[in-house]
């Protein structure tokens, strides 16, 4: 990897913060998800 250059300090925390973005908003979908199968099965949360 020696002959690759380094991207610019404000790409790569871009690019942190879109997956760290991407993974929380899953999470949240998922959650919301199971929520709405627990109140169909008639359980509350």
């Amino acid at each position: 990897m020696s002959g690759m250059e380094q991207k610019p300090l404000w790409r790569r925390l871009a690019w942190l913060v879109l997956l760290w973005s991407g993974s929380v908003l899953a999470l949240a979908v998922v959650a919301w998800l199971l929520r709405q199968a627990m109140q169909a099965a008639g359980l509350s949360a």
